[in-house]
């Protein structure tokens, strides 16, 4: 693997960074309710959004009050929003929009996720926070850090030759590591780590038999393996930058290749629908696929996760 100057520029920065917050003397603040971070190690495709959604769930099926916080990315907005599930991903971000719909909880985004917490606790009270996306939000205070890992990670080289934000050893700062996309434990340092297993899926239905199938996802090659999995094959694609919102030339794009394809429909991700807007009618009949992820013995994970957030917080 060669070595790259600016990935190590940006390695040496990251590591005095984190070594600030080690001894102290950058200081995360707190919040009163328990804080539970969602984060991974590279940058987008490894299913935290999924993730997040998917331990909403479970909180919410033991009757844990709960919001998420998030940054919001790709918003044209600034400042801290509550979230509105019939809004625009240009005013609170995409991967917000698609979480507040799915788990129909309260999703609140801002640059500065303690103060995104703390307006949350205004108007909700003390109560569970979900930090999407905050394995390097050093910033707030966590009670329990869990950190999705892929194979592709331990090929990967630092930004920005790579895709990589931290290496492999960040790991020591998590709690969980969740094992996604088929990554094998003995690839990463997992000293003392509780390791957790997720499946990834699609349950796709409603599918035109010969689709043009599109999407602005970090990892699309995925999404096509998943595709192509369960059956379903394209007549066409077209791929967008990951957080890409449509814009009326995009739709005409894509109807002209449906033309030209001789296609019967579209074929999208959930992220995609969202980034769409008001242009979703445009493009019927399209099937829009939902991700579906499993974690293995889900209420034993959800227990220890728990008990050592309750052991945390009695002890500080």
């Amino acid at each position: 693997m060669n070595w790259n100057p600016l990935s190590a520029i940006y390695g040496g920065v990251v590591k005095g960074r984190n070594a600030l917050y080690d001894r102290r003397a950058l200081l995360a603040r707190s919040l009163q309710g328990a804080v539970i971070s969602v984060g991974n190690l590279s940058a987008g495709g490894s299913g935290k959004t999924p993730f997040v959604i998917l331990l909403g769930e479970l909180l919410h099926a033991r009757g844990i009050k709960f919001d998420v916080l998030s940054r919001g990315y790709g918003r044209k907005t600034r400042g801290v929003f509550l979230v509105e599930p019939g809004g625009l991903s240009r005013d609170f971000g995409d991967e917000p929009l698609l979480i507040a719909r799915r788990l129909q909880a309260a999703v609140v985004v801002g640059e500065d996720r303690y103060e995104a917490g703390r307006f949350a606790e205004s108007r909700f009270g003390t109560q569970v926070h979900l930090l999407d996306d905050g394995f390097q939000h050093r910033g707030l205070a966590r009670d329990f850090d869990i950190v999705l890992v892929t194979p592709e990670d331990v090929r990967d080289r630092l930004l920005p030759a790579g895709r990589l934000r931290e290496p492999l050893r960040a790991l020591r700062r998590a709690d969980a590591v969740v094992m996604a996309s088929g990554a094998a434990p003995e690839s990463f340092p997992l000293e003392g780590k509780i390791v957790w297993r997720v499946r990834r899926g699609i349950a796709p239905q409603n599918v035109p038999q010969r689709p043009v199938v599109f999407c602005g996802i970090a990892r699309p090659h995925n999404f096509m393996l998943q595709l192509r999995t369960a059956g379903i094959v394209s007549v066409a694609e077209a791929f967008f930058r990951d957080h890409h919102t449509y814009t009326e030339n995009d739709v005409r794009d894509l109807l002209q290749l449906r033309q030209r394809s001789e296609a019967d429909g579209f074929v999208t991700t959930e992220k995609d629908a969202v980034n769409l807007g008001g242009y979703l009618d445009a493009l019927m009949p399209l099937a829009v696929v939902p991700v579906k992820m499993e974690l293995a013995d889900a209420a034993n994970a959800v227990d220890t996760m728990l008990r050592v957030i309750e052991e945390r917080r009695r002890e500080s």
